[in-house]
């Protein structure tokens, strides 16, 4: 059974990548995906406006620790938080999903494909994932 997370991600693939987009199928950005995602299972994450391309001073790891919880397993459902190799911060966030063909996925609105898509987690984005998160129990 897919995840109701990786589900709700799934209906934004090929969504136009938009910086600040919030919107599944008119545009959105990587942290955009996981709220629209979020929303659409009951959760209501804050959102943050006005940030840049390239986040700074802790401020994506910041935002996502308003409300995700953090997780220890690499399983479907979880939001990867990644750094690329040249970064000194992390500045992505992806869902992991659930491979169509087996393993594990990414799902993530990823700028150089200008769009939401859905590839499978091989070691190089792997290495990239510097924590986990998971969304917290809505009957906590």
């Amino acid at each position: 059974m897919t995840h109701p997370l990786v589900a709700a991600a799934r209906v934004c693939l090929g969504t136009p990548f938009h910086h600040q987009g919030r919107v599944a199928g008119v545009g959105c950005d990587c942290a955009g995906l996981v709220l629209i995602a979020a929303r659409a299972i009951g959760h209501h994450p804050p959102d943050s406006e006005g940030y840049g391309r390239m986040p700074k001073d802790g401020l994506l790891r910041d935002a996502v620790e308003q409300y995700l919880v953090p997780a220890a397993d690499l399983v479907p459902g979880t939001v990867a938080l990644m750094q690329f190799e040249t970064d000194v911060e992390p500045r992505h966030v992806a869902i992991v999903g659930d491979h169509p063909a087996g393993g594990l996925s990414l799902i993530h609105a990823y700028a150089p494909a200008r769009r939401v898509v859905e590839h499978a987690l091989d070691a190089a984005w792997q290495a990239r994932i510097v924590a986990l998160y998971t969304l917290p129990d809505l009957h906590a």
